[in-house]
């Protein structure tokens, strides 16, 4: 192992965003006639980060020893991914390089677009959860014990509600602690589920059966399907290499299984509209018309970029408008929290201005 490495600081990985700034550098410097150890040592230079900068240090040394590109960066696989170490192989094999980085800069960068749109989108329900789950704690905790020193003191009958809010209220503070580590407990039991086998095949399964959330994932899972698909059948990198790669690549369980099992069907001599059949799921009749147009005409790596334009434009749309989809059952669930605390904290007040 070289040295480099154990030097590498291992919590952090390359950003995206630094490696499409690569990519995309690394395309014109090669375009422009640059020699590759020439335009390595110019953006090791201006690497924002120091991870990528010792990482660029010793591509440059092993490809002055006579390494390939795609052979000096496997060892950096974690960092750059599969997709991008199999694509510069294709491209260095069949000496279109320049026309391989610009495939994989438009892939990263496509993505890179899809989880930023995914992310603004989900940060204002992700806000508005947060504040409904302070707000709740806030009143079990500092508000509802100061009321129930008046209720007990009145000697008067409390309302369901009222001694249900009461009783919550009592055991969140007399076992603090307990209900920390419990709901501590619960995620890190949670998370730990879904990194498993068979537990993360349940909650993607679950995932894709919600109303809203499967229909993004399922557009999000054909743009990347699409796009990688494409981008490595441009490279003329085999069908059977591409589907196993691209499995890597999505995110959903069951898409990877689909493809890994297409793979496996396209060895026989069968087509990938045929291979992919059995999943009418995950695939639509829409890409499944594209695919099987694309291998009738010989031009599946165009039609599939332009179902990979279509999904990712479709997905554009959804995280548009997602936030005022969300926001009036995200302000039900908020009115249906505050107002069952308001009922059970006000149908004691007017039993006692009965009493008096």
């Amino acid at each position: 192992m070289p040295f480099s490495i154990l030097r590498l600081p291992f919590r952090r990985r390359v950003k995206t965003t630094q490696k499409i700034f690569l990519m995309q550098q690394l395309r014109i410097m090669t375009k422009a006639g640059v020699p590759l150890t020439s335009a390595l040592k110019t953006l090791q230079a201006q690497a924002a980060g120091r991870r990528l900068r010792i990482i660029l240090t010793d591509v440059t040394g092993r490809i002055e020893k006579g390494e390939t590109l795609a052979h000096a960066l496997s060892i950096y696989t974690t960092d750059f991914g599969e997709l991008m170490v199999n694509m510069i192989a294709a491209g260095e094999a069949s000496g279109r390089l320049e026309e391989v980085l610009g495939q994989i800069y438009i892939q990263m960068k496509k993505d890179h677009e899809i989880v930023s749109r995914v992310r603004g989108a989900l940060m204002y329900p992700a806000i508005v959860v947060l504040a409904m789950i302070g707000i709740g704690t806030g009143m079990i905790v500092f508000v509802i014990p100061k009321l129930t020193e008046i209720f007990k003191e009145s000697n008067i009958e409390l309302p369901l509600p009222t001694r249900i809010l009461i009783a919550t209220s009592d055991f969140v503070i007399n076992n603090g602690l307990l209900v920390g580590l419990g709901a501590v407990a619960i995620v890190a039991l949670f998370i730990w589920t879904i990194h498993r086998p068979k537990g993360r095949y349940v909650w993607h399964w679950f995932l894709l059966k919600i109303p809203i959330v499967g229909a993004i994932i399922r557009k999000i899972n054909l743009a990347r399907f699409a796009r990688t698909t494409s981008s490595f059948l441009k490279t003329d990198i085999p069908i059977v290499k591409t589907l196993i790669t691209t499995a890597h690549v999505l995110g959903n369980v069951h898409y990877q299984n689909a493809l890994i099992s297409a793979s496996e069907r396209i060895v026989k001599g069968i087509t990938l509209e045929e291979a992919l059949h059995p999943y009418p799921n995950l695939f639509n009749a829409t890409i499944m018309q594209m695919i099987a147009v694309g291998e009738q005409s010989g031009s599946l790596d165009d039609i599939l970029a332009e179902a990979a334009e279509f999904y990712e434009t479709e997905v554009s749309q959804t995280m548009t408008t997602l936030p005022s989809l969300l926001e009036p059952i995200l302000m039900v669930l908020l009115g249906v929290g505050v107002g069952g605390m308001a009922v059970a904290i006000i149908l004691p007040l007017y039993t006692l201005t009965e009493a008096f």
